[in-house]
C-alpha cells in the first residue's frame, strides 16, 4: 500500500523541561497517524466497535529516535502498511520535519486486532481486509 501522510504541530503541551517533544509523545503523533490512515480509508474505530465488535490495540514498537522536535515545529506523519496478519496488521512509520524533510524518529509498529468484549485476538474484518489488501 502507499505510504499515508498526516500533519502534526509540535505544542507546548508535546514538550518536556528540556523544550523538546518527550519521547512518549512521538507515539501519539503515530496513533494519530494510523487513525487518520484508517478514518481515509473509510473506517472510524468507534463503528468498526459498535459495528464489527473489535477494537485494534499495539502489540509490539520497535522505535528509532534520532532526532529531536522543539515546540512549534511542523512535523509530518508516515504511516505504510507493510504486512498483515490474519488478526494483525504491521506498519512503518516515520516522522520528519516538514521544512526541510529531517528524519527525526522511525517506527515498525504491530497492530492487533481484538474482541472488543474478550481482548482475545480476532480476524479483522473482512470490509476493511479488502480495501488494505488492494
Amino acid at each position: 500500500m502507499k505510504e499515508f501522510l498526516w500533519p502534526v504541530r509540535v505544542y507546548y503541551e508535546d514538550t518536556d523541561s528540556g523544550g523538546v517533544v518527550y519521547y512518549a509523545n512521538y507515539l501519539k503523533f503515530m496513533e494519530r497517524g494510523r487513525t487518520e490512515w484508517l478514518r481515509s480509508l473509510g473506517f472510524e474505530q468507534d463503528e468498526l466497535r459498535q459495528k464489527e465488535g473489535v477494537l485494534f490495540a499495539v502489540r509490539q514498537v520497535g522505535i528509532d529516535f534520532r532526532s529531536p522536535a522543539r515546540f512549534n515545529d511542523a512535523l509530518q506523519v508516515s504511516v505504510q502498511l507493510i504486512s498483515r496478519g490474519r488478526a494483525s496488521l504491521v506498519f512503518r512509520q516515520e516522522i520528519r520535519t516538514t521544512v526541510d524533510n529531517r528524519l527525526l524518529c522511525d517506527a515498525e509498529v504491530k497492530i492487533a486486532c481484538l474482541d472488543a468484549d474478550s481482548f482475545r485476538p480476532v480476524p479483522i474484518p473482512h470490509a476493511l481486509l479488502s480495501v488494505v489488501s488492494g
